[in-house]
C-alpha cells in the first residue's frame, strides 16, 4: 500500500484540493510514491494539521458560532496531536498556523454578498489571529514538533491582503504557493521529501518485456 500524507484542517485545506491549491501541488509531487488526502483510517507517514482561522473569529461578531476560545484552541491541538503520536510515534506532525486577516478585503467580501446588509464590524482581526497564531507556533515548541508559521511568512510580501488572501481570508493561487513551498521545505527538513522515495511501481524501463514480473519481485524485496 502507497504511503499517505494527511492534511487536516477546514475549508483552508479542503479548497487546497482544488486547481492551484496546495493540497493539490503536494499530490502532483509526490505522484507515485505517496497519497495526499484528507482522511486516512491507515497510520500516515505525516500529517499537517492547520486550524485557527475559524476559532479566530470574533465573540459576539457574525461569525461568533465559529468562535473557540484561545485556550480551548490550543487544548484541542494538543489533543490532536497526542492521539496521532500514540497511534504513530514515528509520524512527521507538522503545525500550521491560521494565514493574517485582511479586515479590508473581508468587509469588501461581505459587501459583495449582502450589501447594505453586510457587517458593520470586523467579524475577524489580524490581531486577533495573530494570537492563535503565537499559541500555535508555542504549541509546537512544546511538544517538539515542526511548524509552519503562514501568519507571520505572508506578511514579509508587500500588499499581502491582496497577493495571498482572495476574500481577506482564504487564499488566492500564490497564497496557496507559499503554503506549498512552506509544507514542502519542512517536508524536506525532515527527510520527507518526493526524491527520497521509492515509486510504488517500477519505471517501464525498468521492466523486461519478457519476463516482466522479474521487476516487480526485485521491487518486493
Amino acid at each position: 500500500m502507497r504511503p499517505q500524507i494527511v492534511l487536516f484542517g477546514d475549508s483552508i485545506t479542503a479548497q487546497s484540493f482544488k486547481s492551484g491549491g496546495w493540497g493539490s501541488a503536494l499530490a502532483d509531487a509526490y505522484s507515485r510514491k505517496a497519497d495526499v488526502v484528507g482522511s486516512s483510517s491507515a497510520s500516515p507517514v505525516a500529517t499537517t494539521i492547520f486550524f485557527g482561522a475559524n476559532d479566530a473569529a470574533l465573540k459576539g461578531r457574525t461569525s461568533d458560532r465559529q468562535h473557540v476560545p484561545v485556550e480551548e484552541y490550543t487544548d484541542n491541538m494538543r489533543k490532536m496531536v497526542l492521539h496521532l503520536k500514540k497511534c504513530s510515534p514515528t509520524m512527521l506532525i507538522v503545525l500550521v498556523t491560521p494565514p493574517p486577516i485582511d479586515e479590508a478585503g473581508r468587509q469588501s467580501y461581505a459587501e459583495s454578498i449582502y450589501g447594505d446588509k453586510a457587517m458593520k464590524e470586523p467579524e475577524r482581526t489580524n490581531e486577533a489571529t495573530g494570537v492563535y497564531a503565537q499559541h500555535c507556533v508555542a504549541l509546537a515548541e512544546e511538544l517538539g514538533l515542526r511548524c509552519v508559521n503562514l501568519w507571520s511568512k505572508m506578511q514579509e510580501t508587500d500588499d499581502w491582503q491582496k497577493k495571498y488572501l482572495s476574500d481577506g481570508l482564504h487564499l488566492t493561487p500564490e497564497g496557496n504557493g507559499v503554503v506549498y513551498e512552506q509544507v514542502s521545505r519542512v517536508f524536506r527538513e525532515a527527510w520527507l521529501t518526493p526524491e527520497e522515495m521509492p515509486f510504488d511501481f517500477p519505471h517501464h524501463s525498468q521492466i523486461d518485456g519478457q519476463n516482466p514480473s522479474k521487476a516487480f519481485q526485485d521491487r518486493c524485496l
